[in-house]
């Protein structure tokens, strides 16, 4: 959904939440709506349990029979994607025959990618490769996917073997490794989100005191401003901040949840 069409939908949430909750009652469905928010470039709409496709049908149907929506760039619903986790064992340490080189991520990455077992699977993030022991040839390697809420992409994968080289590699499901947790409100490492304890919130863009979604209306860098040599234009409702700012954490040229 594109930033206007953003827009004119948030104008009345709670009457949009109203009419979904009788549109989907009337079709004798389970699922109801608790809230809807607004995220990146679309909407989100958060349900008391996790919607089938019939009920993202009966969504999608409603939002594009809006007057105010433009329906030819509303996108098709989709249900919030979750990570799963897995680890591979039987892979040798060195990625080719009588060499010295470690295996790294990118190898891992260029494996996966020529075993069929793997389409239509995405890396939530890199590789991740240790030896097994320091005098072991060979690696166990951890790897994070992108799946749907029952875990469906993992369960077909779990136990399952493929070749690398002459070995055969076996799949197991892992448990997750959360590593230092990094804040979602003052994006600081090593606490968590709920144990945060600055008041307000910061946003992800520039660290203003600002929520991240309100960079737009906050920050100098989106608002016109003619007396400037050249002039700066406004940033256009619903695009992306074009600006860069250096990560508030490190003063790295990023920003500062990027990984």
């Amino acid at each position: 959904m594109d930033g206007d069409n953003v827009i004119s939908f948030m104008k009345n949430l709670s009457l949009h939440v109203a009419n979904l909750n009788r549109t989907l009652c009337n079709s004798k469905l389970e699922v109801l709506v608790d809230y809807i928010r607004s995220k990146n470039s679309g909407i989100t709409v958060i349900t008391n349990k996790v919607a089938l496709q019939s009920d993202l049908s009966i969504i999608d149907n409603y939002v594009k029979s809006l007057n105010n929506i433009n329906s030819l760039q509303v996108e098709e619903p989709h249900l919030s994607k979750s990570k799963s986790y897995l680890k591979i064992i039987g892979i040798p340490f060195s990625p080719h025959t009588n060499s010295q080189e470690k295996l790294s991520s990118n190898d891992i990455e260029i494996i996966l990618k020529q075993n069929h077992i793997f389409d239509n699977i995405s890396l939530a993030s890199k590789p991740r490769v240790i030896k097994v022991s320091p005098k072991s040839d060979m690696a166990i390697v951890w790897i994070d996917i992108w799946d749907v809420q029952s875990g469906a992409n993992a369960k077909m994968l779990i136990n399952r073997c493929f070749n690398v080289r002459n070995y055969i590699a076996t799949i197991w499901g892992a448990n997750m490794n959360p590593g230092v947790p990094q804040c979602k409100n003052c994006w600081k490492w090593e606490h968590s989100t709920f144990s945060c304890r600055i008041q307000g919130a910061k946003c992800v863009k520039c660290n203003g005191p600002h929520k991240s979604e309100h960079h737009h209306e906050f920050r100098w860098c989106c608002k016109a401003n003619a007396k400037m040599n050249p002039p700066r234009l406004e940033t256009k409702k619903g695009e992306p901040c074009p600006h860069s700012f250096k990560c508030s954490n490190c003063q790295g040229e990023h920003q500062v949840d990027s990984n």
